[in-house]
């Protein structure tokens, strides 16, 4: 993964280090003696100039440029042959002379004090071969002046430099801005209802911090359109399924009040039973809204110990229906107990509904792949193929059943195998009977 934490590390270390390089250089190649020697127009090119002219045109024109480059430039000269003799008299007061002198006498080999810049350089002549020691010195005040009027190269070098550095904090800040804008409109959207999913889908490609942040906003903005539109539908099955026992209530009401007292006395039951199914039905809304809303830590479920607790539980029931359980030793995963027993369950007393008295309910649990595959089946008449698809989700009843339900049993067992990231498959099977599979990992995986 690109990670933006270095990025923006290392391009603004670049940009720091690219100032506080060219500046050291700038600062160096202004204070060296080769630079000073090859720039400066009073000693550029003079060594030639003095030694083409010495040795064709004799020692008093030699002097005599030495004495315009002083009036000139200020600057005196003095040019020492190979034994360190003076090959003209030169330009140096006798003062400065004996400066250097007391300087050299004590030791000092720090030249700051002076009052000039003092500079050497040697040049061999290409037709006698002679070598010459040139010696500058050069003024301080001058070296200043000459060095204000220089700075045109190091100035485009430091505007340069600036260009650089705002491209690069350009960049940088359109890698950051342009994210975050997309992400502040994706966070608009949810709020107003109307995010897309594909929004993000560019961003979640990138391979950074901003490419995993879009990946999980994603998911997130997903999986908020799909409670928030559960719940718009689970209110609209909700108002619709009430609507029945609340009618059934009204009429034996209204039939009650009507009755003679003994008539009364048999319209009770009625009331009681009509109550209950309510009741019923409220409390499995509840448990499917309870579903969604699970916020507590992951645990270690014990699939051993929960399968057999779903079996005694349905034994206490008083159930005449036999039940095999088939389940490898020692599965566990991490998840929600009470969700996974209550999906176990549902899909065990909806096998029991269904299933002849004379034929058992085969549960098996295998480990394969990272999943636990949880299996029951029953051997009743099943489910038409048409409605199989249908089958999961709340208040739906395939058409012409008999037994009693509000038919949300499988949707609550589907809602807990979406919450722990696995599946529900339902299918009938090949040799009979209605066979239901949860699909959980062992590890519980955000749902898309």
């Amino acid at each position: 993964m690109r990670s933006l934490f270095w990025r923006i590390l290392a391009s603004f270390w670049l940009a720091i280090a690219l100032v506080a390089g060219l500046s050291m250089l700038m600062g160096h190649f202004l204070n060296q003696d080769a630079w000073i020697l090859n720039r400066h127009p009073a000693v550029k090119d003079f060594a030639e100039t003095w030694v083409n002219t010495y040795e064709s045109q004799g020692a008093t024109a030699a002097q005599g440029l030495l004495e315009q480059r002083r009036r000139q430039f200020h600057v005196n000269i003095q040019v020492l042959n190979e034994s360190g003799d003076p090959v003209v008299p030169g330009t140096v007061p006798p003062r400065a002379e004996a400066m250097e002198a007391r300087q050299r006498d004590s030791g000092r080999s720090d030249d700051r004090p002076l009052p000039w810049r003092r500079l050497a350089t040697e040049y061999t002549s290409a037709s006698t071969g002679d070598t010459y020691l040139l010696i500058y010195r050069i003024p301080f005040p001058e070296l200043d002046e000459w060095r204000r009027h220089s700075l045109l190269w190091p100035a485009s070098a430091l505007a340069i430099t600036l260009v650089v550095l705002t491209l690069f904090s350009l960049l940088v800040t359109l890698s950051i801005t342009r994210p975050l804008n997309r992400l502040r409109g994706a966070v608009h959207d949810l709020g107003q209802a109307s995010y897309q999913q594909n929004s993000l889908a560019q961003l979640a490609n990138r391979r950074d911090e901003f490419g995993v942040l879009a990946t999980d906003f994603n998911r997130m903005g997903a999986r908020l359109q799909s409670l928030i539109g559960s719940q718009r539908q689970l209110l609209r099955d909700v108002s619709h399924e009430l609507r029945s026992p609340l009618a059934r209530l009204r009429i034996a009401l209204a039939l009650a009040e009507r009755a003679e007292p003994e008539q009364r006395q048999a319209l009770w039951p009625r009331l009681t039973r009509e109550c209950d199914r309510l009741e019923d039905l409220i409390s499995e809304i509840l448990v499917l809204a309870r579903v969604d809303a699970e916020h507590a830590s992951p645990e270690t479920v014990d699939i051993n110990m929960l399968l057999g607790g779903v079996r005694k539980d349905a034994q206490l029931g008083g159930t005449e229906v036999d039940m095999r359980v088939d389940a490898a030793p020692g599965l566990t995963l991490q998840g929600w107990p009470t969700l996974v027993e209550r999906a176990v369950d549902n899909l065990v007393r909806n096998a029991l509904r269904f299933s002849p008295a004379d034929k058992p309910v085969e549960i098996q649990a295998r480990s394969r792949d990272g999943v636990i595959e949880i299996t029951v089946r029953d051997h009743g008449p099943g489910a038409a193929p048409e409605y199989l698809a249908q089958l999961g989700e709340p208040f739906f009843r395939a058409p012409g059943q008999q037994a009693a339900g509000h038919g949300l049993g499988l949707a609550i067992t589907r809602r807990a195998a979406e919450r722990h990231g696995g599946t529900l498959k339902l299918d009938n099977h090949p040799a009979g009977g209605f066979v239901a599979r949860l699909e959980l990992p062992l590890q519980p995986r955000p749902s898309a």
